[in-house]
């Protein structure tokens, strides 16, 4: 079942036509997955996920992470790295640039 289909394509503003042809398929079977009438093979659910730069776990309702995940490097961190990661994550990206330029002020010493 492709649950999270009808609602970004409403987010990307995308009309089922405009996203059937872009992953060659018919209009008629994005509406037939949109209302849960047939599911799409795995190859199409690949092709939904990298359109709306997505995973396939969020189409078909197995996370709520709506983008796509980026690779991370495993590292051992101790209480304090991990509380500054957490809120590093909850920046914006200008604030997390402006943290870039002090942490490269601080290392170039």
């Amino acid at each position: 079942m492709v649950k999270n289909l009808k609602k970004l394509r409403n987010k990307k503003g995308v009309s089922q036509q405009k996203l059937a042809d872009a992953i060659e398929v018919s209009q008629q079977s994005i509406n037939k997955y949109e209302n849960h009438k047939i599911e799409p093979d795995i190859q199409t659910l690949i092709k939904l996920a990298d359109y709306f730069e997505t995973s396939v776990d969020y189409l078909i309702g197995h996370t709520d992470i709506d983008h796509v995940m980026e690779s991370v490097s495993r590292y051992d961190l101790n209480e304090d790295e991990t509380s500054l990661i957490s809120n590093y994550r909850k920046l914006s990206e200008k604030q997390k640039e402006s943290i870039r330029l002090i942490m490269e002020n601080y290392t170039d010493m």
